[in-house]
């Protein structure tokens, strides 16, 4: 696949770019620049994504980098049995824990939320730092409400980190999963309060919790392109129809005009008949006395 001439491939992490250092230089660049694109194309075009991290993943399957972005670009595509695999790969050439959380959240889209579950409770969670430990407890929950458990749900997303009035990068979310089970349940005064505070720590845009508080408010947005499209579209219309309007009346006065032309020329061709005289022969052929 083409890769665009501004990318070198530098632009990956030193400590991707470190391990891609056991491969032949030109091997390592190909490599990174695929990995690249992976990163650059996996939130907008994640088939995209994927199709680069296959070439990556054939130069380089034995690079743990390699598997892991292989398995994002799986997961991003609703892959989940082989995002698993890569990231079980790539588990095990590290020994890192950090990929434990979405390994269980692969296991809910593979439709099995109980292994889900005892991920949830595993001696490696313990190793997460705090945001992986967050991410792990919103797979929990996520889990407890595949299964129709929507109270224990709610329990599970209940921690000191939602409590905290301190922003971090896991709070938008851990609040926004928080109101949304809230308002599942039923609790649609509590899970405004809590949609409003995902708004205030959602800097960047990561929810539509603004769009949510907006529907329990009775706020209805109107797409204003979609407004003017509708505009144009009347405009053009009734321009349609004007002129339409505009062509019946002239073939009316066409055809009012060619009726009294008609009548006009019959008028003449009566002028000019001439007038018949009586024929001196009828006295002729009279009986004489």
């Amino acid at each position: 696949m083409p890769i665009p001439d501004d990318v070198t491939g530098e632009e990956i992490d030193a400590d991707v770019r470190q391990e891609l250092q056991s491969l032949p230089k030109g091997l390592a660049e190909d490599v990174s620049r695929n990995l690249v694109m992976v990163a650059r194309l996996i939130d907008e075009d994640p088939e995209g994504a994927y199709a680069y991290s296959k070439i990556a993943l054939r130069l380089a399957s034995r690079v743990a980098a390699v598997r892991e972005a292989a398995g994002f670009a799986a997961y991003a595509n609703q892959k989940y049995s082989e995002a698993l695999a890569e990231f079980r790969a790539a588990r095990r050439m590290t020994g890192n824990v950090d990929l434990w959380p979405v390994m269980a959240d692969c296991e809910r889209g593979l439709s099995r939320p109980e292994k889900a579950l005892d991920m949830a409770g595993a001696p490696e969670v313990h190793k997460l730092d705090k945001a992986g430990q967050v991410e792990m407890r919103l797979v929990a929950a996520g889990a407890r409400r595949d299964m129709g458990q929507l109270d224990a749900a709610i329990v599970t997303l209940q921690s000191p980190e939602l409590a905290s009035n301190s922003v971090q990068p896991w709070t938008a979310r851990l609040r926004y999963a928080y109101a949304d089970a809230l308002l599942a349940a039923g609790r649609e005064g509590e899970a405004r309060e809590w949609f409003a505070k995902a708004v205030e720590s959602d800097k960047d845009g990561s929810t539509d919790a603004s769009d949510r508080l907006a529907e329990l408010d009775g706020v209805e947005f109107v797409d204003a392109f979609i407004e003017d499209e509708d505009e144009t579209e009347d405009e053009t219309e009734g321009e349609i129809e004007t002129a339409a309007d505009a062509e019946a009346d002239t073939e009316v006065e066409t055809e009012v005009d060619t009726e009294d032309d008609g009548e006009d020329d019959i008028a003449e061709a009566e002028q000019a008949k001439p007038v018949v005289e009586a024929d001196d022969d009828d006295d002729d052929d009279a009986p004489r006395g």
